[in-house]
This record gives C-alpha cells, sequence and structure tokens, in this order.
C-alpha cells in the first residue's frame, strides 16, 4: 500500500500548476537550472515577465545559479538577495531623482520578493513566506508613485472589503472596454499586472484586478480562504465596476489564471452582467484527474482513515517538491489542517451543476503539456451551451507550459485578439 501510493504521488503532479514529468523532455525548460521540473518551472514564470518589466535576465539567472536544488531556504535567500539589492537600488534612484529608473527597478524587486516565498507556505515556514509577501506589494506600491495610470482600490465584499488596482488603458475612449482579472491557486494580484493587465492596457483596455478569498491579501491578511461559489465574489466586483464613470456595463470581460479558469466560469455561470470570459486554463472539474490518478485504496483510505493518510502523505512531502508545496499551499488557501483535508476540499470545486447557466461568450485555453488537468479544458469547452471557441498552445509556439508562462507575448497577443473580436 505504502509503495503503491509513493509511486503515485511522486510522478503526479498535485499542484495546479501542471508540470511535465522530469523525463518526458516535453518542456523546453526541463533541466534548464534544476532536477526539479518545478523550480524550473517558477524560473521561467519569474523571469517570463522580462517582457513586460518584471525581471531582468541576468538578474534571474545569476540567482538561479546560487540556489541548491530543492531547497526551498536557500531558494528564498537567494531570491530576497536579489530583491533586496535591487529594491534599494530603487530607493537610491529615487532619492536622486531618476524616476523611471526607481520606478522599473520597483517592479522588478516586486516580483523577485514574490518569487522568494514561493516555496514557504507551510505552518513552519509562513513568516518567511509573509516577509516576502509584504516586501512584494510595497515593492509595487513604490513603482505606482510613477505611473499614475494605476490606482489601488477597495472592492466592497459582504462585512469587509477586497484589495485591487484599477488600471487605465491607453485610449481615446472615455468608456472603453473592462477587462477584470484574478487570478488562481497561488498568485497575486501585483503579479497579474506583469502578467495581463500590461498588455491590456497597451490595447486600450481598462483593467481591474482584484484579490479574492483564498488570494494574496485577503488570505495572508484577513483569513478569509477559498470558496467554490466565485460568483459571490465577482459579483460585489461588478457591482462596484459599474458605480464608475470610466466603466461601460455593456462592455464588461473577466479572465481567470490556472485554478481561475474554474473561478471564473463558475462566475459567469451565475452572474451574466459579463459578456465575455476567458479561461486560462480551462477547468471543468478541479479535483477529477487528482481523484482519477489515485489508486482505489488510497480513495478508500480517505474515507476511512484520514490520520492514515495524512501519514503517507506526509513521506511523500519529504521527498516530493511538488507535493510538498500543493499541499501546504493548500492548506493555506483552504484554511485547512491537513492534506486530507485538501483533498476533500477541492471536491467542491465543479461545474457540472452550473455549466448550463453559462452565457457569455467563451474563450477556453488550454496548453499542450499541462498534464495534471488534461482534458480539462476540452472537457469544459464541450459542456458549453454559450457562444465559444478553444485555443490550445502547442509546443511549436513553445508555449505549452501551465498558462504559457514563459511565452506571455503570444500568449496575450491570442487573448487580446480574441477579446477585440468580442467586443467590437
Amino acid at each position: 500500500m505504502k509503495r503503491i501510493f509513493l509511486v503515485f504521488f511522486v510522478f503526479v503532479c498535485l499542484s495546479s500548476l501542471a508540470l511535465a514529468s522530469e523525463n518526458d523532455g516535453a518542456n523546453w525548460y526541463d533541466n534548464l537550472f534544476f532536477k526539479s521540473s518545478e523550480y524550473n518551472f517558477q524560473l521561467i514564470r519569474t523571469i517570463g515577465y522580462a517582457y513586460s518589466g518584471g525581471a531582468d535576465i541576468g538578474e534571474c539567472i545569476s540567482t538561479a545559479r546560487r540556489i541548491e536544488d530543492g531547497d526551498g531556504n536557500s531558494w528564498f535567500d537567494e531570491w530576497m538577495k536579489t530583491a533586496n539589492g535591487v529594491y534599494e537600488f530603487a530607493l537610491s534612484s529615487e532619492k536622486k531623482g531618476h524616476l523611471t529608473s526607481a520606478k522599473e527597478a520597483f517592479l522588478r524587486a516586486s516580483n523577485y520578493y514574490r518569487t522568494a516565498g514561493f516555496f514557504l507556505h507551510s505552518e513552519k515556514d509562513r513568516d518567511k513566506s509573509m516577509i516576502s509577501w509584504r516586501k512584494s506589494k510595497e515593492s509595487f506600491l513604490g513603482a505606482l508613485r510613477y505611473m499614475p495610470n494605476i490606482t489601488p482600490i477597495t472592492i466592497p465584499y459582504e462585512k469587509t472589503t477586497l484589495p485591487g488596482y484599477f488600471v487605465k488603458g491607453k485610449t481615446y475612449l472615455e468608456k472603453p472596454p473592462l477587462l477584470i482579472i484574478h487570478t488562481g491557486f497561488d498568485g497575486t494580484g501585483e503579479e497579474l499586472y506583469f502578467e495581463i493587465a500590461y498588455f491590456a492596457a497597451k490595447r486600450g483596455y481598462n483593467c481591474l484586478i482584484f484579490e479574492g478569498p483564498g488570494q494574496g491579501a485577503v488570505i495572508r491578511l484577513q483569513n478569509i480562504p477559498f470558496r467554490y461559489d466565485w460568483e459571490k465574489v465577482v459579483t460585489p466586483v461588478v457591482d462596484y465596476a459599474i458605480t464608475r464613470n470610466d466603466v461601460d456595463p455593456n462592455k464588461i470581460a473577466l479572465i481567470g489564471i490556472s485554478m481561475g479558469g474554474y473561478l471564473a466560469a463558475r462566475a459567469v455561470a451565475l452572474e451574466h452582467r459579463i459578456k465575455a470570459c476567458i479561461a486560462n486554463g480551462g477547468i471543468f472539474d478541479f479535483s477529477e484527474n487528482r481523484y482519477e490518478s489515485m489508486p482505489e485504496e488510497l480513495i478508500e483510505l480517505l474515507k476511512t482513515d484520514k490520520a492514515k493518510f495524512n501519514e503517507y502523505i506526509g513521506e511523500v512531502m519529504e521527498k516530493d517538491v511538488t507535493a510538498r508545496w500543493f499541499f501546504n499551499n493548500g492548506m493555506m488557501v483552504f484554511d485547512v489542517h491537513t492534506p486530507a483535508d485538501v483533498m476533500l476540499t477541492i471536491r467542491k470545486y465543479t461545474l457540472k451543476d452550473v455549466v448550463q447557466y453559462i452565457k457569455a461568450d467563451m474563450l477556453i485555453i488550454d496548453s499542450e503539456s499541462d498534464y495534471t488537468l488534461k482534458g480539462q479544458a476540452k472537457k469544459l469547452y464541450d459542456n458549453l451551451k454559450s457562444p465559444k471557441d478553444f485555443y490550445l498552445f502547442t509546443k511549436d509556439q513553445s508555449a505549452q507550459a501551465h498558462c504559457q508562462m514563459g511565452a506571455i507575448a503570444i500568449s496575450n497577443e491570442v487573448i487580446f485578439n480574441w477579446l477585440d473580436k468580442i467586443m467590437k
């Protein structure tokens, strides 16, 4: 039994970041610097934002060379060292009146700080990840002093508020189309500027970036975990958006990234003021692939002996970077205490009872090497009754990784070509 479990979890990636196995050579970044595919993926995720001002290649490569493979504390220390150096340069530039240089350095530091704490979400390491998250946000806000088109916002939500940013597009229109953007299992609002909003603003779109339950500041400062009924999050965001005099209520789109591909689709099933929705990547059932890959004995153990299940998971987490990260992050963002609780919680994240209510124009995106959620995008597409398009990013485009990390230029070109068509 134990052997079956170990083999299963070592070779099946349980994170929302679907990675190829170590040995299939499916991704151009395999063995780039690390034996761990997860480490290589997170490196290209960081370095890929060089295109939108969030990184410099030399800074990233020199940092990677200093990191001990598979060691989360080494990853944290070296990215913090790089981030601190860039941040200090930003402060020095600002003090001397070199404001463009300060802005650029603040932006890069923000991304590096985000990266630093990525692997340290276990309860014992969370203080470190909180330090890097706070510095990432602080550095991004430093850059905004010289970016008048971006304003921090707060959105009324139940008895509290959600944080976000409003990004004005470069356009002559008084009320250009609005793109609402949220991330998924592990991203931040600040990252979404580099990933999408930078590209949207250049094309004349206004953007509303927000963090919801389970994400960014909402889980870290307010301790509000994810909820599967994401329409109850997006509806207050739309309510806020249409109060603004720079928003056309008839031209609102929504994009969800990674696990956000489920969340966004769930939202538009029951929030019909949204005209268009992009799921990158598309997810019909967030738990389905994970459960289908599990031996029946493990599924039964999850039902009958959670303590033993957690014991086995703990052994795997000691050996496997991806399993360790997935469960530690899952316990944080779902506000549960054991790996078994994570597996039971994700079963709620399915569209099977609401997909028929989706009316918006839909773009469902898949990536050729997005193995953990393999088939989910096509399953969502096939179940849609609304106007829909499907796009598969391929190895030939070097865009086959989860959410097209490392290839955000062509990713955004495809997305906004489609959105332009819909909004016209």
